[in-house]
């Protein structure tokens, strides 16, 4: 059969690789071995929320992966604190090192006992992966040794060699770096894929740590969350979007992802903060206990700086929405509903009487505009996130590693919800040029405007649309992100009646127990009736007997409350999900004590694991995403093989 002429064009360029018969033919040998070897595990994870300590202890543990591992192989060898020290071991080699030496515990014989409990565990979690891959998670200056080790055949003619090969490592002092190597090298090999459902940012500490874990991770993805992509807008330059994040931030008086992190000082806001409200007691605005508040921070100060940045967060937004007709939102615009002379405030036909009216900075003849000082404010803070390479290069990565959703083995990923109408039916987002922007291509729609407010070329008119987007994503009444007709800030700070902060939900969550529902959600993205839809951003109230698997079994929600200000109301701290080659389980977490404790009274994270499916057989590599994109490159190589068997390409060695 002969080739057209594109397909020649393809087929000279993976030439370039497989320049021979004999190349193509063994590629094709080794990627049809892949083909059979297990389906590796997935790690799901939603709702961060900068909880930098537990979110690591679980990238470490593997939603307790790697002591299910231990269990099955020492379970009936070893009492269980010897279990729990190998454990902790594995997550914190170095620190577990020095506390086991300082409390004397370490000899010779002990090297040799964990060295050969650290292999055995290290086999245990390679039995799915090609030799290449295994060796890709060693360090790269003991691999040859520790693969050695690993791949023993055990067979006596060896028996002296690797008795040679251990007292070498005692002899040298390196059975420290051998035991960190190994120990990496498992918490590698434990998880094959790592997927973020979502909201990495706000509330907790430390987002920044949480996105150099993923950045450095060997394969994640990330399903942009609301809070996700207001930062993302923020990086991109939108002022609303930087100022909904810098109002977050000092909510849960958490500063530290910004100025730490992040590099971002907010001195400027404080001296506004000062020189407007200095006499203003700001009761309003006092700052929410996010859990670690910064030692001395003075309340009274942060809620200044609170309602400074509030202020101009409406302002911004009022301007945004008088852009944005076709969003819907302009019953958002409050500023100028208020009665400055009489406290009272104007929201769909009803007037209400404010806790404050103190507003020096706004004009009542003209509420939106920005006041000389706050301008500058707002200018120098915005050459601070652009000035940041940090959070530059962080927001880049949930480009290239993000999306709005995730189709992948069969199930589908997404962080908030499919926008329904009150019949059920797809909703339209209100995208620019897309008549009819429903369901999956109306969410395919809003990634590609979210795309252009980053990448579009800064003070085009593209850029400010796809900036404005990114802010609609974030707290829009139609965004897949978040799933509600309104973000009541307004009226939770200044109006007493609790009736006027009442935010209702998408019909997607009164719908998210029907099952027809998620069925009909699986097909509009071109999946079966066989997969899972993994979805995070409302926390599951476990106190009040919710249940994380709803739909007949077809959705599954992860977000349990990682973050901390979440806990009393959920009872847990956080869902993830482990789908290896044999099940697809449903971990239950307890709240992460402390990284000290975890290393010198070796407290894991205590999980409940429970079977949310048992596969029919073992899956393979052959009967994953992984597997059909295989396929199709064995399928390249058989007709590059047969294009230099029949004459038309000559082979190209050297």
């Amino acid at each position: 059969m002969s080739h057209t002429e594109q397909e020649m064009r393809y087929l000279e360029l993976l030439r370039d690789r497989y320049g021979t018969i004999s190349e193509a033919s063994a590629e094709v040998a080794h990627l049809r071995a892949v083909l059979q070897l297990p389906k590796g595990t997935e790690h799901f994870l939603s709702d961060l929320h900068g909880e930098h300590n537990a979110f690591l202890h679980m990238l470490r543990n593997a939603s307790g992966v790697i002591k299910l591992k231990i269990h099955d192989l020492y379970g009936y060898l070893l009492p269980k604190h010897e279990q729990d020290m190998l454990a902790t071991l594995i997550y914190y080699p170095r620190e577990k090192l020095a506390l086991l030496k300082k409390q004397g515990m370490v000899d010779e014989e002990w090297y040799r006992l964990t060295i050969y409990r650290l292999i055995q565990v290290g086999r245990t979690c390679a039995v799915k992966y090609t030799r290449k891959r295994v060796r890709e998670a060693m360090p790269r200056d003991l691999g040859s040794l520790i693969e050695e080790m690993m791949f023993s055949d055990g067979s006596p003619e060896k028996e002296g060699y690797y008795q040679g090969a251990m007292q070498s490592i005692l002899d040298t002092g390196m059975g420290d770096a051998v035991i960190i190597g190994i120990s990496e090298m498992i918490q590698a090999l434990a998880i094959d894929r790592l997927h973020i459902i979502g909201d990495i940012f706000d509330r907790g500490p430390r987002a920044d740590l949480i996105m150099d874990a993923l950045e450095n991770f060997h394969q994640v993805d990330v399903q942009w969350g609301n809070h996700d992509i207001v930062w993302m807008g923020a990086a991109a330059l939108s002022d609303a979007c930087i100022w909904q994040v810098i109002v977050t931030s000092v909510k849960y008086s958490n500063l530290k992802s910004l100025e730490v992190g992040y590099g971002i000082s907010l001195r400027p806001l404080l001296m506004l903060a000062q020189t407007c409200y200095g006499d203003d007691p700001c009761s309003e605005f006092m700052p929410r206990d996010s859990g670690d508040q910064a030692d001395g921070e003075d309340a009274a100060e942060v809620a200044r700086m609170h309602k400074a940045a509030a202020v101009l967060q409406f302002k911004l937004e009022g301007q945004l929405l008088e852009r944005h007709p076709e969003y819907e939102m302009d019953e958002r615009r409050l500023l100028h509903h208020i009665d400055y002379d009489n406290g009272t405030v104007e929201i769909n036909g009803k007037t209400y009487a404010m806790k404050s009216c103190h507003f020096p900075t706004i004009n009542p003849e003209n509420p939106y505009a920005l006041s000389d000082m706050e301008q500058d404010v707002a200018d120098r803070i915005a050459m601070e996130f652009a000035h940041s390479a940090k959070l530059q290069r962080h927001v880049q990565f949930l480009f290239s590693a993000g999306s709005m959703y995730l189709c992948c083995n069969g199930n589908l990923l997404y962080h908030g919800c499919i926008p329904l109408e009150e019949d059920g039916s797809f909703a339209a987002i209100p995208v620019d040029n897309v008549a009819d922007a429903r369901g999956r291509a109306g969410i395919d729609a809003a990634e590609r405007l979210a795309r252009q407010g980053y990448f579009a070329r800064l003070g085009s008119h593209e850029r400010q649309v796809g900036q404005d987007f990114l802010w609609y994503l974030g707290c829009g009444p139609k965004s897949p992100l978040f799933g509600k007709d309104r973000m009541a800030t307004f009226e939770r700070y200044f109006i007493e009646d609790k009736k006027s902060h009442e935010e209702h939900k998408n019909r997607y969550y009164e719908l998210q127990d029907d099952e027809s529902t998620a069925v009909r959600i699986l097909h509009e993205f071109g999946l079966s009736d066989s997969g899972f839809i993994i979805n995070g951003h409302v926390p599951v109230k476990v106190r009040k007997g919710e249940s994380p698997i709803k739909a007949g079994g077809k959705l599954l929600v992860i977000d349990g409350g990682m973050s901390k200000a979440y806990q009393p109301v959920t009872g847990i701290a956080g869902y993830t999900l482990i789908f290896n080659s044999h099940v697809l389980n449903l971990v239950a977490h307890q709240p992460f004590v402390s990284k000290a404790a975890a290393i010198s009274d070796e407290q894991d994270i205590h999980s409940r694991h429970s079977v949310v499916k048992r596969m029919e057989h073992r899956l393979l590599i052959s009967d994953t995403d992984e597997g059909r994109t295989i396929e199709g490159r064995i399928k390249d190589l058989m007709q590059l093989i047969q294009a230099y068997q029949s004459g038309e390409l000559k082979e190209q060695r050297g």
